[in-house]
């Protein structure tokens, strides 16, 4: 057999490109509305708390129900519940908040598997692209709550770390769930990233693991207790440059 060459002239290559950019142009359109769409879905929840956590447990595990009670003392404590809006840990966190006195905010996101919307939503928002989603996590949380988790938690964690560390974002709590499955990496942070001067010593302060679901609600209140829920006139236009 031989093998034939595709050659592409000049002329059309310069067609290609063109359409290439023509579509990317549009696409950036696309993605303009849905930051749009979405905060002005999203401006009225405040104050709210994001929820991460695996999309894999099932109802009836331990870590859905542990979440489900998380989400329901936020939810009864005035705090609308952001997830994820699919199975597993999502899901708990929205079903907490929906049986609850307080919004539940499901952002969902457009994948070839694993996300489905769960049906404890009151109020629910589709992505098509992860930072635009990732945004709002962050864009409208007084706090994070972070449940055992894989890949994706581990990215949505570490992310709002590092905007909090760079003063990228305001400093809110971010509280680990579950000292067992937690505490490896967080000495890791303090045994290999301080030690190695990655990080400074403070930055590790920035997590705070906790177990119980009362102390959760108590670790967000007595953050707030000197200052209000929603971001300062500067932590207002720091959020803006995000």
């Amino acid at each position: 057999m031989t093998e034939q060459n595709t050659f592409i002239r000049p002329a059309d290559s310069d067609s290609l490109i063109q359409g290439v950019s023509a579509r990317e142009s549009w696409r950036i359109f696309g993605i303009m509305s849905e930051f749009v769409e979405a905060t002005e879905r999203l401006s009225s929840i405040r104050p709210a708390v994001s929820i991460f956590g695996s999309a894999r447990v099932a109802p009836g595990h331990a870590y859905y129900e542990l979440t489900e009670r998380i989400a329901r003392l936020l939810s009864d404590a005035g705090f609308s519940v952001i997830s994820g809006g699919g199975p597993g840990i999502m899901e708990a966190a929205n079903k907490g908040a929906f049986h609850g006195k307080s919004p539940a905010v499901g952002l969902n996101i457009q994948l070839p598997h694993e996300q489905r919307a769960n049906p404890y939503q009151d109020v629910s928002q589709t992505f098509r692209h992860f930072f635009a989603r990732k945004y709002m996590f962050v864009r409208f949380a007084s706090a994070y709550v972070v449940m055992p988790g894989g890949f994706g938690t581990l990215d949505e964690v570490l992310e709002a770390l590092t905007l909090i560390q760079t003063g990228k974002s305001r400093k809110i709590p971010l509280i680990l769930v579950g000292s067992s499955f937690w505490s490896g990496l967080v000495e890791w942070f303090k045994t290999r990233l301080v030690e190695e001067k990655m990080i400074e010593t403070a930055d590790v302060d920035l997590i705070q693991v906790i177990d119980e679901p009362d102390q959760i609600v108590e670790a967000i209140f007595r953050h707030y207790e000197a200052r209000p829920f929603g971001p300062l006139p500067n932590e207002h236009e720091m959020m803006l440059n995000l």
